[in-house]
């Protein structure tokens, strides 16, 4: 399945917010010692519904900060929130990083680890139950949230796929 139903959006049209997820120190071992470089998971987002990931490589934390910043901005996506929730629970894998998020009720707020949170907020959703399982590791669970993020459908989507009315999706 090739993500049909993940839709894009141009970064000029809106004001996005970006949030630092990880930073990380490289190191690569030359003849004349070490050098040393950093690489940047950022995610920016609108806080009403588009969220993008990007992962910026330098040999200073501001570019690579600013690297990420601008590979985000290219990798929008549009979330459907409805109350500042979901509209349904979703699994999201990325390599060894599976997540799972769920609905809440209003007032819950962001129950979700490091990476995780960090998605969730940038995309605008004040109230959600999240989990991540398997790898912890930032970069895979960043992807496996917005792939996540990225296959939820509201019900007027479903009903357009389907051809029907939006009583009919709830009534069966």
């Amino acid at each position: 399945m090739a993500n049909a139903n993940i839709k894009r959006v141009k970064s000029s049209e809106i004001e996005l917010k970006d949030r630092l997820v990880n930073i990380n120190r490289v190191t690569k071992v030359t003849k004349g010692g070490r050098t040393f470089g950093f690489s940047a998971i950022v995610v920016v987002g609108n806080e009403n519904g588009v969220v993008g990931h990007g992962l910026g490589k330098a040999k200073e934390v501001t570019t690579a900060i600013a690297k990420g910043i601008d590979d985000a901005k290219k990798n929008l996506i549009k979330v459907p929130i409805i109350n500042g929730t979901i509209p349904h629970e979703q699994l999201g894998k990325y390599s060894g990083a599976f997540v799972f998020i769920k609905p809440a009720a209003n007032g819950t707020g962001v129950i979700a680890g490091g990476a995780m949170r960090a998605v969730l907020e940038s995309v605008g959703i004040t109230d959600v139950l999240a989990k991540s399982k398997g790898s912890s590791n930032p970069h895979n669970v960043v992807k496996a949230t917005i792939k996540a993020l990225g296959e939820l459908r509201d019900a007027a989507t479903v009903a357009q796929h389907r051809g029907v009315s939006m009583n009919k999706v709830f009534n069966g």
